[in-house]
């Protein structure tokens, strides 16, 4: 705990490192949980696919929890 998992078009590696570790160092000073705790993964999806991957299957299904939805704050 916890678990975040992003899903993005595909991005060069040095790019997905610098997301990850600023996610990472947010959960160390917001979350309050030990680095042992931290778990992310990165998942490069094609654009084509973007729509009937991610939104059909799991932005559309989730509204009513995303606190940021197609860039606008729910909070």
């Amino acid at each position: 705990m916890p678990y975040i998992a992003i899903k993005g078009y595909p991005k060069d590696a040095e790019t997905k490192k610098k997301v990850v570790e600023k996610i990472n160092q947010i959960l160390l000073e917001n979350w309050g949980c030990p680095q042992e705790a931290i778990s992310i993964s990165v998942e490069e999806i094609a654009p084509e696919k973007w729509n009937e991957t991610v939104v059909e299957r799991e932005i559309e299904p989730n509204a009513d929890r995303m606190y940021i939805h197609n860039g606008e704050k729910k909070f």
